[in-house]
Protein backbone atom coordinates (compact mmCIF):
# COMPACT_ATOMS: atom_id res chain seq x y z
CA UNK A 1 0.00 0.00 0.00
CA UNK A 2 1.66 3.15 -1.23
CA UNK A 3 0.79 5.02 2.40
CA UNK A 4 3.45 7.71 3.65
CA UNK A 5 4.97 7.68 7.27
CA UNK A 6 4.12 9.94 9.62
CA UNK A 7 6.66 11.73 11.37
CA UNK A 8 4.82 11.37 14.23
CA UNK A 9 7.17 8.15 15.73
CA UNK A 10 4.15 6.92 17.10
CA UNK A 11 2.45 6.67 14.02
CA UNK A 12 3.81 4.51 11.08
CA UNK A 13 2.74 3.29 7.98
CA UNK A 14 4.30 -0.09 9.14
CA UNK A 15 2.01 -0.37 12.25
CA UNK A 16 -1.08 0.28 10.30
CA UNK A 17 0.48 -2.15 7.40
CA UNK A 18 1.06 -4.72 10.00
CA UNK A 19 -2.26 -5.00 11.34
CA UNK A 20 -4.61 -4.30 8.02
CA UNK A 21 -5.47 -7.53 7.61
CA UNK A 22 -6.51 -8.62 11.77
CA UNK A 23 -9.92 -9.90 12.44
CA UNK A 24 -12.87 -8.36 14.79
CA UNK A 25 -13.92 -4.57 15.41
CA UNK A 26 -12.08 -2.26 13.25
CA UNK A 27 -10.47 1.06 13.78
CA UNK A 28 -12.76 4.32 12.79
CA UNK A 29 -11.84 8.17 12.81
CA UNK A 30 -15.09 8.79 14.95
CA UNK A 31 -14.02 6.42 17.52
CA UNK A 32 -10.78 8.02 17.53
CA UNK A 33 -12.04 11.59 17.71
CA UNK A 34 -13.87 10.64 20.77
CA UNK A 35 -11.09 8.76 22.75
CA UNK A 36 -9.10 11.96 21.81
CA UNK A 37 -11.82 14.01 23.29
CA UNK A 38 -11.40 11.79 26.57
CA UNK A 39 -7.58 12.09 26.68
CA UNK A 40 -7.69 15.45 26.29
CA UNK A 41 -10.14 15.66 29.37
CA UNK A 42 -7.76 13.49 31.28
CA UNK A 43 -5.00 15.54 30.33
CA UNK A 44 -6.74 19.18 31.20
CA UNK A 45 -8.11 17.95 34.60
CA UNK A 46 -4.50 17.06 35.60
CA UNK A 47 -3.01 19.90 34.39
CA UNK A 48 -5.86 21.70 36.33
CA UNK A 49 -5.04 20.02 39.66
CA UNK A 50 -1.10 20.55 38.64
CA UNK A 51 -1.42 24.21 38.19
CA UNK A 52 -3.78 24.70 41.41
CA UNK A 53 -1.30 23.20 43.56
CA UNK A 54 1.16 25.56 42.49
CA UNK A 55 -0.63 28.20 42.99
CA UNK A 56 -2.17 27.41 46.63
CA UNK A 57 2.06 27.36 47.51
CA UNK A 58 2.00 22.99 47.89
CA UNK A 59 5.56 21.86 47.87
CA UNK A 60 4.11 19.18 45.97
CA UNK A 61 4.43 20.94 43.40
CA UNK A 62 7.90 19.44 41.55
CA UNK A 63 7.26 16.21 42.63
CA UNK A 64 4.04 16.29 40.40
CA UNK A 65 6.29 17.90 37.53
CA UNK A 66 9.18 15.48 37.50
CA UNK A 67 7.36 12.66 38.27
CA UNK A 68 4.58 13.53 35.63
CA UNK A 69 7.94 14.12 32.91
CA UNK A 70 9.19 10.83 33.73
CA UNK A 71 6.18 8.35 34.35
CA UNK A 72 4.83 10.34 30.63
CA UNK A 73 8.00 9.66 29.18
CA UNK A 74 7.97 5.92 29.87
CA UNK A 75 4.59 5.44 29.43
CA UNK A 76 5.34 6.85 25.74
CA UNK A 77 7.56 4.07 25.33
CA UNK A 78 5.98 1.51 26.47
CA UNK A 79 3.04 2.01 24.29
CA UNK A 80 5.07 2.51 21.26
CA UNK A 81 6.05 -1.10 21.61
CA UNK A 82 3.16 -2.87 23.65
CA UNK A 83 0.71 -0.66 21.01
CA UNK A 84 -2.28 -3.27 22.21
CA UNK A 85 -1.67 -2.09 25.66
CA UNK A 86 -2.79 1.53 24.35
CA UNK A 87 -6.57 1.61 25.62
CA UNK A 88 -4.83 0.82 28.89
CA UNK A 89 -2.28 3.10 29.33
CA UNK A 90 -2.94 6.26 26.83
CA UNK A 91 -5.25 7.32 29.65
CA UNK A 92 -2.41 7.02 32.21
CA UNK A 93 0.25 9.01 29.76
CA UNK A 94 -2.95 12.01 29.48
CA UNK A 95 -2.38 12.02 33.40
CA UNK A 96 1.06 12.24 33.53
CA UNK A 97 1.38 14.78 30.66
CA UNK A 98 -1.21 16.77 32.50
CA UNK A 99 0.69 17.02 35.81
CA UNK A 100 3.64 17.94 33.98
CA UNK A 101 2.16 20.39 31.61
CA UNK A 102 0.14 22.18 34.49
CA UNK A 103 2.87 22.72 36.59
CA UNK A 104 5.19 23.81 34.29
CA UNK A 105 2.20 26.58 32.78
CA UNK A 106 2.15 27.69 36.50
CA UNK A 107 5.34 28.29 36.89
CA UNK A 108 5.55 30.36 33.07
CA UNK A 109 2.48 32.20 34.37
CA UNK A 110 3.79 33.47 37.49
CA UNK A 111 6.50 35.29 35.61
CA UNK A 112 4.27 36.38 32.77
CA UNK A 113 0.22 36.39 33.50
CA UNK A 114 -1.98 35.27 31.04
CA UNK A 115 1.07 33.46 28.66
CA UNK A 116 -0.98 30.21 29.49
CA UNK A 117 -4.09 31.01 27.96
CA UNK A 118 -2.51 32.70 24.84
CA UNK A 119 -0.38 29.09 24.44
CA UNK A 120 -3.77 27.38 24.79
CA UNK A 121 -5.31 29.41 22.54
CA UNK A 122 -2.79 29.51 19.92
CA UNK A 123 -2.42 25.52 20.02
CA UNK A 124 -6.19 24.68 19.76
CA UNK A 125 -6.32 27.57 17.13
CA UNK A 126 -3.38 25.75 15.24
CA UNK A 127 -5.20 22.11 15.53
CA UNK A 128 -8.27 23.35 14.05
CA UNK A 129 -6.42 25.25 11.31
CA UNK A 130 -4.27 22.53 9.96
CA UNK A 131 -7.66 20.25 10.64
CA UNK A 132 -9.16 22.62 8.19
CA UNK A 133 -6.63 23.11 5.53
CA UNK A 134 -5.69 19.23 5.58
CA UNK A 135 -9.57 18.56 5.17
CA UNK A 136 -10.13 21.22 2.25
CA UNK A 137 -6.83 20.01 0.75
CA UNK A 138 -5.13 23.11 1.06
CA UNK A 139 -2.30 20.91 2.50
CA UNK A 140 -1.31 17.57 0.93
CA UNK A 141 0.92 14.93 2.65
CA UNK A 142 2.63 14.47 -0.67
CA UNK A 143 5.94 12.26 -0.43
CA UNK A 144 8.14 15.70 -0.94
CA UNK A 145 5.80 17.19 2.55
CA UNK A 146 6.67 14.28 4.27
CA UNK A 147 10.50 14.06 3.46
CA UNK A 148 10.81 17.69 4.44
CA UNK A 149 8.93 17.68 7.58
CA UNK A 150 10.47 14.07 8.92
CA UNK A 151 14.16 15.42 7.61
CA UNK A 152 13.11 18.92 10.20
CA UNK A 153 11.66 17.02 12.67
CA UNK A 154 14.71 14.85 12.87
CA UNK A 155 16.81 18.25 12.87
CA UNK A 156 15.09 19.55 15.82
CA UNK A 157 15.58 16.17 17.92
CA UNK A 158 19.35 15.97 17.67
CA UNK A 159 20.05 19.15 18.03
CA UNK A 160 17.93 19.09 21.05
CA UNK A 161 19.31 16.18 22.48
CA UNK A 162 22.87 17.88 21.98
CA UNK A 163 21.33 20.66 23.94
CA UNK A 164 20.52 18.25 26.63
CA UNK A 165 24.16 16.83 26.55
CA UNK A 166 25.65 19.99 26.77
CA UNK A 167 23.97 21.51 29.70
CA UNK A 168 25.06 18.23 32.01
CA UNK A 169 28.29 20.08 31.62
CA UNK A 170 26.93 23.48 32.10
CA UNK A 171 26.94 25.04 28.72
CA UNK A 172 23.69 26.33 27.30
CA UNK A 173 22.22 26.27 23.42
CA UNK A 174 21.67 30.12 22.90
CA UNK A 175 18.96 29.34 20.34
CA UNK A 176 16.90 27.12 22.55
CA UNK A 177 16.71 29.84 25.51
CA UNK A 178 17.81 33.38 23.78
CA UNK A 179 15.13 35.96 23.27
CA UNK A 180 17.12 37.46 20.74
CA UNK A 181 16.68 37.73 17.08
CA UNK A 182 17.74 33.70 16.22
CA UNK A 183 15.96 32.89 19.02
CA UNK A 184 12.70 34.15 18.61
CA UNK A 185 13.34 32.51 14.64
CA UNK A 186 14.02 29.47 16.01
CA UNK A 187 11.25 28.66 17.89
CA UNK A 188 9.15 29.99 15.18
CA UNK A 189 10.10 27.40 12.85
CA UNK A 190 10.24 24.81 15.48
CA UNK A 191 6.22 25.59 16.27
CA UNK A 192 5.94 25.48 12.16
CA UNK A 193 7.35 22.21 12.33
CA UNK A 194 5.18 20.69 14.84
CA UNK A 195 1.93 22.02 13.55
CA UNK A 196 2.98 20.53 10.22
CA UNK A 197 3.36 17.01 11.79
CA UNK A 198 -0.60 17.34 12.54
CA UNK A 199 -1.36 17.31 8.75
CA UNK A 200 0.50 14.00 9.22
CA UNK A 201 -0.65 12.45 11.50
CA UNK A 202 -4.49 13.31 10.42
CA UNK A 203 -3.99 11.34 7.26
CA UNK A 204 -2.02 8.60 9.18
CA UNK A 205 -5.01 8.51 11.11
CA UNK A 206 -7.31 8.69 8.04
CA UNK A 207 -5.40 5.75 6.40
CA UNK A 208 -5.24 3.81 9.42
CA UNK A 209 -9.37 3.87 9.46
CA UNK A 210 -9.92 3.00 5.75
CA UNK A 211 -7.24 -0.13 5.97
CA UNK A 212 -9.43 -1.74 8.94
CA UNK A 213 -6.54 -1.46 11.75
CA UNK A 214 -7.90 -3.26 14.75
CA UNK A 215 -10.46 -1.48 17.05
CA UNK A 216 -7.29 -0.82 19.70
CA UNK A 217 -5.44 1.25 17.27
CA UNK A 218 -8.07 4.30 18.45
CA UNK A 219 -6.56 4.50 21.24
CA UNK A 220 -3.03 4.75 19.72
CA UNK A 221 -3.55 6.82 16.87
CA UNK A 222 -5.26 9.35 19.74
CA UNK A 223 -2.51 8.91 22.02
CA UNK A 224 0.09 9.69 18.92
CA UNK A 225 -1.49 12.71 18.61
CA UNK A 226 -1.78 13.95 22.03
CA UNK A 227 2.03 13.30 21.89
CA UNK A 228 2.65 16.09 18.70
CA UNK A 229 0.08 18.31 20.99
CA UNK A 230 1.75 18.46 23.86
CA UNK A 231 4.84 19.04 21.88
CA UNK A 232 3.24 21.84 20.13
CA UNK A 233 1.65 23.57 23.64
CA UNK A 234 5.33 23.31 25.25
CA UNK A 235 6.95 25.26 22.10
CA UNK A 236 4.46 27.94 21.50
CA UNK A 237 5.12 28.30 25.39
CA UNK A 238 8.45 28.78 24.68
CA UNK A 239 8.26 31.17 22.06
CA UNK A 240 5.79 33.36 24.48
CA UNK A 241 8.43 33.53 27.04
CA UNK A 242 10.79 34.43 24.32
CA UNK A 243 9.06 37.31 23.40
CA UNK A 244 7.64 38.45 26.64
CA UNK A 245 11.02 38.85 27.68
CA UNK A 246 12.08 41.33 24.66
Amino acid sequence: MALFQSNNPVLKESIFDKAAHSDGATMSIRGTVNKMSFLLIMLMAAAVFSYGQFVKGSSNVFPLVIGGAIGGFILALVIIFKKEWSGYLAPAYALAEGLFLGGISAMFNAQWQGIVLQAVGLTFGTFIAMLVLYRTGVIRATERFKSIVMTATLGIGIFYLIAMVLRLFHIEMPLIHSSGTFGIVFSVIVVAIAALNLILDFDMIEQGAAMGAPKYFEWYASFGLLVTLVWLYLEILRLLSKLNRR
